[in-house]
């Protein structure tokens, strides 16, 4: 599948806000929250619709809605900061979690917690995390929600390294990956360049 980096004004605009270091807490989390409202859009151009008869104050009419679930899926903590932009666009969305933490001795990412609805097997699934630097918790998300049964399963990061783009597609050639950058590198203590800095901590004020 394809790796998507969205080309649009305002995602560029509000991005450019939350790399700056000198950006508070509050203006970063509206910030990365508006870029996954304004990313949701543009994803979901070609969700598939269905038919259905309405009666309008003045006919009958024949519209549209979306075909399928919708379900959103952050990995805690820092994809939660994408949650609320993403369902102000889809508000019939459900929303699932994955927590993951990495193991120190074998850098391995290790799950502590798991929460799906009953019917995400059907849905269409966006799984949230804004940095996909390694790619290592993304790979172990999508892991965990293939063996759910999930088969439409999309990516949707704000910057993303090289390597972790290359990994993420390795191991699941089946996804699409949405980015609002594709940055240069990782650094030689992990962080994306240019990059955020620890989204995490800058979204929830805990550093």
């Amino acid at each position: 599948m394809a790796v998507k980096v969205l080309d649009h004004a305002l995602i560029k605009h509000k991005l450019t806000n939350i790399r700056k270091k000198e950006t508070k807490t509050i203006n970063f989390y509206q910030n990365v929250s508006e870029i996954a409202g304004l990313m949701a859009f543009e994803i979901s151009r070609n969700f598939p619709l269905k038919e259905i008869e309405i009666e309008t104050p003045v006919c009958t009419s024949t519209q549209y809605e979306l075909a399928s679930e919708i379900t959103i899926v952050p990995i805690l903590r820092a994809g939660l900061g994408m949650v609320d932009g993403i369902r102000g666009m889809i508000p019939t969305a459900k929303i699932a979690f994955i927590g993951l933490y990495r193991d120190e001795e074998t850098l391995e990412p290790v799950e502590y917690y798991a929460k799906f609805p009953k019917d995400i097997a059907s849905s269409i699934v966006l799984v949230v995390d804004p940095m996909l630097a390694t790619g290592g918790s993304a790979i172990a998300a999508i892991d965990m929600l293939k063996r759910a049964g999930c088969q439409n399963i999309n990516y949707v990061g704000l910057v993303g390294a090289p390597v972790g783009v290359n990994n993420l597609q390795t191991a699941h050639p089946d996804i699409n990956i949405y980015l609002a950058s594709l940055d240069e590198k990782l650094n030689e203590d992990g962080y994306i360049v240019p990059g955020l800095g620890d989204c995490g901590d800058r979204l929830f004020g805990t550093k």
